[in-house]
């Protein structure tokens, strides 16, 4: 008989597992660029050799806890820190970022939980990209030992002039607002920076470069302040133009003409990109972080 009962144990083990990785695989799990969070859920089927249904379900959510902590551990990972490094390759290389992001997890913040119809118990935890306490920018990013200036404008192109507007609109033909300008000087009042990548198969990472038409980067974690960075982020991502508020209510807005390094950077032309650094002279929106990239 305690033979019979050990082995009915082991297929209700066996029939656990085998239902909790169906189930993972039917489960939600986001990583959201516009609000820069990530979201998983995790799910436990009730045990049928339960005493009871109290404990059926603390059982299951049980389970749920641990399958969300994996999810969480398999998202986190495949995260891009920059355009070609994800936060898998960083904890092969660094201890210290396998010790933060494996406490990160177990820190993960549970946004809701629910008995399931049918049978079943489910746990969504959610945790922040970007934040000055537990974030996913705390454990990876370094502080620079430097922070260097942003370059000078390229003086074999002329800057482009934005159209002055107070509604952030690309024009119908999808270039840029900007078009030739006869001097170097700042018009100033800009808020922010919006760059426009869409249809370019734009990759959202949490630290994106911005480069000119030569190679040149005119926009850069290092350029930054670094707890500016680990709380808010380097840049926004939106699929909605309209919804570019981080770059304020008189953006400047250009027009990328192509990304490199994996899709992961937009590239402008040198023309606008001496716009932007002008006018980030005169504003400082880049040194304030105040990026939207449209995707």
């Amino acid at each position: 008989m305690m033979q019979l009962r050990r082995i009915a144990g082991m297929l209700s083990l066996v029939t656990l597992l085998l239902l909790l990785n169906v189930a993972s695989v039917l489960a939600a799990t986001t990583t959201d660029w516009e609000n820069a969070t990530i979201t998983v859920e995790g799910t436990g089927p009730m045990p049928a050799n339960a005493y009871n249904a109290v404990q059926a379900r603390m059982m299951a959510r049980r389970v749920a806890i641990v399958d969300a902590y994996r999810q969480l551990a398999e998202q986190i990972k495949g995260v891009n820190v920059d355009a070609t490094t994800t936060v898998e390759n960083m904890m092969v290389t660094s201890d210290r970022v396998t010790t933060h992001v494996n406490a990160l997890i177990q820190g993960a913040r549970i946004v809701d939980e629910k008995v399931i119809a049918g049978g079943g118990y489910s746990v969504k935890m959610q945790l922040s990209i970007f934040g000055a306490g537990n974030s996913l920018a705390s454990a990876v990013f370094d502080r620079p030992a430097v922070r260097e200036d942003f370059p000078v404008p390229a003086e074999s192109v002329q800057p482009a002039v934005p159209e002055i507007s107070t509604q952030p609109i690309i024009s119908a033909d999808g270039q840029s607002s900007a078009a030739a300008s006869p001097s170097g000087l700042a018009i100033g009042g800009f808020t922010g920076l919006i760059v426009d990548c869409r249809g370019l198969g734009l990759k959202p990472v949490m630290s994106p470069v911005i480069k000119n038409a030569a190679g040149t980067a005119i926009y850069g974690y290092k350029n930054l302040d670094y707890d500016a960075v680990v709380k808010n982020g380097m840049a926004g991502y939106t699929h909605d133009i309209n919804k570019a508020g981080r770059a304020g209510s008189n953006p400047l807005v250009v027009k990328a003409v192509s990304l490199d390094n994996h899709n992961g950077n937009p590239v402008l032309s040198i023309a606008d990109a001496n716009r932007v650094l002008i006018e980030n002279g005169a504003t400082g929106f880049l040194n304030e972080a105040r990026v939207v990239f449209v995707r």
